[in-house]
């Protein structure tokens, strides 16, 4: 089980009702066929070896006899199989009739989970067969083997993470769901036998139960329900099968087509969200499930075929696109507004470079002043060209300045950087980091003296990728007054600017087309002079790397404390055809050193808002001494270098 990463299945066979032998045969079928796709854990639906419809025959000793035998064939001719499933059986105890789960592996009948919660209302009467559980932990004789009965938790012994525990149908959907006990004791996954009959509304329903289910528990929830060939006297079964990794829905079948659908989880990532979120309660030693049952094979190390988005900051549905980058403005927007409120300042000053994060920091302050009713007269923009300021960038900034109906200033800093290389005895021909960083400071100097004049706050501009990487001047760009685009990273702010040009396209065109000219410029601090022909010579990308694989990056190192050996190899899925292995190792190389090396710039940030679920606020998100050493990380990248 490579880096956490398995492979789960819900399962819906074709079943003849009360036909067990028919149905252990489809039974034993899908299992063959799960385990030649490298799946390590399978689930069927509810009752799926008698049926769930069979109505009072579920009193005749003959099927349930017939349900019992077939379950140790089942069990006998996937012995050599490496994978463990759950199938759907009524169980006879004590003189009572338990509708249970049988988990199996390697020709093993490991125990019986029992229905909690019996449904009795509406189209369902199992009450008039069943009961439920609420006993001690009985065992039970099945076969020639001792059994358990009751609430039970699966536990692999090679892989502990792969733990499972079993709840059916209504115990989802009651007050208080046995998988919550389960997920509190350990279990990191959750198997549902239903037998969920289609109504209309009710797909939206379980698939929303189901999502949210996953998410609270914080688990892989797979949810297996009947199909085709279940009696339709009264109801019909749609087959609507779901697996759910902490809120996320990874794969889902289409309605009435029975089948398999598979999903690789990643047991290490809902590890990763339980010990950061310290409200999520374990309680290993209440045993508030009951007892744990172990089984010993080896899960497979599989191939990914799970879909990995390349901007994991960025939504990929357009609609949920266009709605978060509109929240997300606004959040912005009020986190400003409320500061200018809360210090009684009605001015603020914004560097203009005519780049997209100083862009965005205007869009978010013009609106922050709207907000508080405040005109954007009262914002002062400051455009401060020098060495490497290139035409587009420039009247791009005007342009900007000009639309918002802001207070435009001009301060060309040539001058005073010039004479500051005199004063330090530097020489103006030598353009190292000297040269850039000087214009960098005097640019921060010429906003805060500007804003002291006015009363005003300098507004940030800098965005979470630069933060990540250190890509700012400590004590230039670095620094401001409160930092709008602190949590905002570099491949989102393309969006958000993207996103503002479109919706002032019908009432300022011109303004539009200076946003979507502004989305289109390569990114750059514009600190060393431009090309012959006028064009920007020094592009961020090329020094540091693409953008979009540090958030890649930044995503899975901040929000699930991956290792880099971990992450490379998601990369490498998510940018296939893109960036080749190589690139993509050289990079993470460069996004792992500089994290680690300019924690000093990220530990004294200006305040921000926090937008996302990823900031590095030192006051918050991201606490880390400055001094730290990467070695560990490197030396874990380094076990992956694919030139070794």
């Amino acid at each position: 089980m490579k880096d956490g990463f398995l492979r789960v299945g819900a399962a819906t066979p074709e079943v003849r009702v009360a036909d067990c032998r028919f149905n252990a045969d489809n039974i034993i079928e899908c299992v063959k066929q799960a385990a030649a796709n490298d799946c390590s854990l399978l689930v069927f639906p509810e009752l799926c070896l008698t049926g769930y419809t069979c109505g009072d025959l579920f009193l005749s000793d003959t099927l349930i006899n017939s349900a019992r035998k077939e379950l140790l064939r089942i069990a006998e001719e996937t012995a050599d199989l490496d994978l463990a499933f759950v199938v759907g059986i009524p169980v006879r105890q004590n003189n009572k009739l338990y509708n249970c789960g049988a988990s199996i592996c390697k020709g093993r009948v490991m125990g019986f989970t029992p229905k909690t919660n019996i449904p009795n209302y509406s189209e369902f009467y199992e009450l008039r067969h069943f009961i439920p559980f609420d006993e001690e932990y009985p065992d039970l004789i099945f076969g020639d083997q001792e059994t358990l009965l009751g609430k039970l938790i699966y536990e692999n012994t090679v892989c502990p993470r792969f733990s499972y525990a079993v709840e059916i149908c209504e115990d989802l959907w009651a007050t208080e769901s046995p998988s919550m006990s389960y997920c509190i004791e350990g279990a990191n996954i959750i198997c549902n036998l239903s037998a969920s009959d289609e109504v209309i509304g009710k797909e939206e329903f379980r698939r929303d139960l189901v999502k949210m289910q996953s998410a609270k528990c914080c688990c892989v929830y797979i949810y297996a329900d009947c199909g085709f060939g279940e009696s339709t006297q009264d109801l019909v079964f749609s087959g609507h099968n779901i697996i759910a990794e902490n809120g996320k829905i990874l794969a889902e079948s289409k309605l009435f087509e029975n089948g398999i659908i598979y999903a690789d989880v990643d047991l290490q990532r809902i590890a990763s969200e339980r010990r950061r979120v310290n409200t999520f309660k374990i309680e290993m030693c209440k045993s508030v499930a009951g007892s744990r049952e172990e089984f010993d094979f080896t899960p497979k190390d599989i191939e990914i075929r799970r879909h990995i988005s390349k901007t994991p900051f960025v939504p990929e549905d357009d609609y949920e696109l266009d709605y978060r980058c509109a929240k997300i403005i606004k959040m912005q927007a009020a986190g400003l507004a409320t500061r200018l409120k809360a210090c009684k300042i009605d001015h603020a000053v914004v560097g203009l470079s005519g780049g997209l994060d100083s862009t965005l920091a205007l869009i978010v302050t013009a609106k922050a002043f709207e907000m508080a009713g405040l005109p954007t007269g009262n914002i002062v923009s400051i455009t401060m060209p020098c060495f490497g300021t290139t035409d587009r960038t420039y009247n791009n900034a005007v342009s900007l300045a000009k639309a918002y109906k802001t207070d435009f200033m001009e301060v060309n800093i040539k001058d005073s950087v010039i004479q500051h290389f005199k004063d330090i005895g530097h020489d103006e021909n030598d353009h190292d980091v000297t040269y850039e960083n000087s214009q960098a400071r005097e640019r921060t100097q010429v906003l805060m003296d500007v804003a002291n004049q006015i009363g005003g706050l300098v507004v940030g501009t800098g965005d979470l990728s630069e933060l990540a990487l250190g890509w700012a001047t400590y004590n230039g760009d670095h620094m401001s007054m409160y930092g709008v685009n602190g949590s905002i990273p570099k491949t989102l702010v393309r969006h958000l600017v993207s996103h503002e040009s479109a919706f002032v396209k019908d009432t300022d065109p011109e303004l539009s087309k200076v946003l979507a000219d502004i989305v289109a410029t390569p990114v750059s601090p514009e600190l060393l002079p431009p090309t012959e022909d006028g064009t920007i010579s020094q592009k961020t990308e090329d020094i540091v790397g693409p953008y979009e694989l540090h958030d890649f990056f930044l995503y899975y190192f901040m929000r699930f404390g991956f290792a880099p050996s971990k992450i490379f190899r998601l990369a490498k899925v998510a940018f296939e055809g893109t960036y080749d292995d190589v690139t993509i190792y050289k990079w993470l190389k460069t996004f792992v050193r500089r994290f680690f090396t300019q924690q000093f710039k990220r530990s004294c940030l200006p305040d921000g808002p926090k937008v996302g679920t990823v900031a590095l606020s030192p006051r918050g998100d991201w606490r880390m001494p400055s001094d730290a050493s990467s070695a560990v990380w490197m030396e874990d990248l380094e076990s992956v270098d694919p030139e070794k």
